[in-house]
């Protein structure tokens, strides 16, 4: 005998029972599909991927382990690393470029825009996707079609805003445009339409909650696993950040980037160290992906079949 279809389960049960059923089978045609194991010509496929994303690191490892006098002999040098390495690395940490103190603005940076992007992001995702008001369609599209926008075309008039309000070479002035992305917004909207169910926003209400603390109760658990990757993506992005900050920071207060940048500031560019500076600068977001790469799939792959 066969299962009765979605509409009629929503015909004689309601809709949150036709929701049931259809993530009930969503459920079980996900894991039928996972145990088909993949074919040979997926995994050489993943293996030229991983070969070509890693090389370039790996080729700034090659460099960084070198000196400025093997470099200009041999361009391209050979797979094997040298050994000066370590000798590079304490050269770095002894210019004259304030290392870590631009690590310490770094990491402060980061860290407040990755939980702030998040925070905001999520509350506003909440709002367009479970909430009804009037302009919410047109305003998540201006939202959205603000990510056209290219960041060039608003530096000078935030740089002007940052002048007037006296943040010139201060962390707030990279830390506050970055509060909230356009982005995360999308992300985050588009991920609590499917993964929070009515239901359970209406079961809050009945309860007594308020609004908000249906948000924080129900949509932030729910939104976990996006979250945890728009923080990860934010952090990346927020390390690596070089074009604003080098503007607005200069090298008075500089972030990381901006001041490995001073280690070319010269007419003879000594590559191995300036490639010493960027592993050393990579080093800490190698971490970050080994501690919580595993969480992170981990929580797609909850949130996924939840969802």
């Amino acid at each position: 005998m066969s299962a009765p279809s979605v509409a009629s389960i929503e015909q004689f049960a309601g809709k949150g029972a036709a929701r049931a059923a259809q993530r009930k089978r969503n459920r079980a045609g996900l894991n039928a599909g996972s145990q088909r194991r993949p074919r040979w010509v997926t995994y050489v496929l993943l293996a030229a991927v991983l070969v070509i994303s890693f090389y370039p690191l790996y080729y700034s490892f090659l460099l960084a382990s070198s000196t400025a006098d093997d470099i200009a002999r041999h361009p391209i040098p050979s797979l094997i690393p040298g050994g000066h390495l370590m000798e590079n690395f304490h050269r770095v940490l002894d210019a004259d470029i304030g290392f870590w103190k631009a690590v310490s603005n770094s990491v402060l940076v980061a860290v407040i825009t990755s939980v702030s992007v998040v925070l905001f992001s999520t509350l506003a995702g909440f709002a367009f996707a479970k909430l009804r008001f009037r302009g919410r369609g047109p305003l998540l599209v201006f939202v959205i079609a603000t990510t056209a926008v290219p960041t060039q075309l608003g530096v000078v008039p935030l740089f002007l805003v940052m002048k007037q309000l006296g943040w010139i070479g201060q962390l707030q002035a990279v830390i506050v445009p970055g509060l909230v992305t356009a982005f995360g917004v999308f992300w985050m909207t588009q991920y609590l339409e499917a993964a929070l169910p009515y239901e359970l926003i209406e079961a809050a209400r009945v309860d007594g909650a308020s609004m908000f603390r249906t948000f924080w109760s129900i949509a932030l658990p729910a939104a976990r696993p996006a979250a945890t990757m728009l923080a990860l993506f934010t952090f990346v992005a927020s390390w690596t950040n070089f074009f604003w900050p080098f503007i607005v920071l200069g090298s008075s207060n500089p972030t990381l980037p901006v001041a490995l940048q001073l280690l070319q500031a010269t007419f003879f560019k000594d590559m191995s160290l300036i490639m010493a500076g960027v592993v050393l600068s990579v080093i800490p977001l190698l971490l970050l992906f080994v501690v919580a790469g595993r969480q992170l799939v981990a929580g797609i792959m909850q949130g996924a079949i939840k969802g």
